[in-house]
């Protein structure tokens, strides 16, 4: 039988902890604390297959494409959790950036064994949600060769969609697959192959960048600030006058009142303030400017 993950580095022991169980408790979090510290030198060297990625992504975003990512465990959990952070932040559809996780939505709270070695699941599960040529599909596995996301990969190349592949080993199965590899290596587990630390947290960074980069390049930001956040409690609607005053320099009332004629819509309180224009000439403005605030 194959060992399938042999020489696998996510898979291999630390030899800085080898004496993990007779650790201190202040020395274990020591030695997490200086394992962590590889991530973002690891994450550096392949920022050129980031780019790459994210243009892509941008790409068919601006087509009217999809993100999606599909994995299986901790990787599909991290798919799931970048996804339900963008229509919040960035005031996008539900359906522009979703998580496709081995065993549906359950297994994001309660592991489904098994579930992760059937390449027809992937299959089936990218079916569900139809699957386009216009979507991007971003599979995730920190071994990365995981069959749920190998079977994924395969049909979005037969119906010729764009495929990004995110793993921690290098000439990973679905890197082989994927037009973009993202090949982060950050080195053995404090806990051997346990892919939740390191590999996870390398994945999480990765999946911070492609989206919020993504996102700023089809107008969801303005300056560093998220002037399409959906004001949804009391926290969001005053962070959305912060923003307002912050880039018109007004005052906080003279940004509530712009914000109550705009509906809530910070990219429009922020056009009629700045061009002294009425609702329906700034949304005719920001239409014109396909999205993007643009101040001459």
């Amino acid at each position: 039988m194959e060992d399938i993950l042999s020489g696998k580095i996510t898979e291999r022991r630390n030899e800085k902890s080898l004496n993990l169980h007779n650790k201190s408790t202040f020395e274990i979090i020591k030695l997490m604390n200086d394992e962590d510290k590889k991530i973002a030198y690891a994450i550096e060297e392949v920022l050129g297959d980031i780019t790459k990625a994210i243009d892509i992504v941008v790409e068919n975003f601006k087509n009217g494409g999809r993100l999606i990512y599909i994995g299986a465990g901790t990787s599909g959990r991290l798919g799931i959790l970048d996804s339900v952070e963008c229509p919040p932040t960035f005031g996008v559809d539900k359906d522009m950036v979703i998580g496709v996780i081995a065993g549906g939505e359950r297994a994001f709270i309660e592991a489904q064994e098994g579930v992760e070695d059937s390449e027809t699941l992937g299959i089936e599960a990218l079916k569900e949600i139809n699957l386009s040529k216009n979507d991007t599909l971003c599979a995730i596995a920190a071994s990365g060769r995981t069959p749920f996301c190998i079977g994924g990969l395969k049909y979005a190349k037969q119906i010729g969609v764009k495929t990004i592949a995110i793993a921690c080993n290098k000439r990973s199965k679905i890197g082989e697959l994927a037009d973009i590899a993202i090949e982060v290596e950050v080195g053995e587990e404090v806990l051997t192959g346990s892919t939740r630390l390191k590999a996870g947290t390398a994945q999480k960074q990765i999946l911070n960048m492609i989206t919020t980069a993504s996102m700023t390049k089809i107008g969801k930001v303005y300056e560093n600030l998220m002037v399409d956040l959906k004001i949804t409690n009391n926290k969001l609607l005053e962070r959305a006058k912060k923003i307002v005053m912050d880039i018109t320099k007004v005052s906080y009332d003279e940004a509530q009142n712009a914000l109550k004629l705009a509906n809530n819509n910070v990219k429009l309180a922020i056009i009629i303030l700045l061009k002294n224009l009425t609702l329906e000439e700034a949304k005719e403005d920001l239409k014109s400017n396909d999205g993007f605030i643009k101040i001459d």
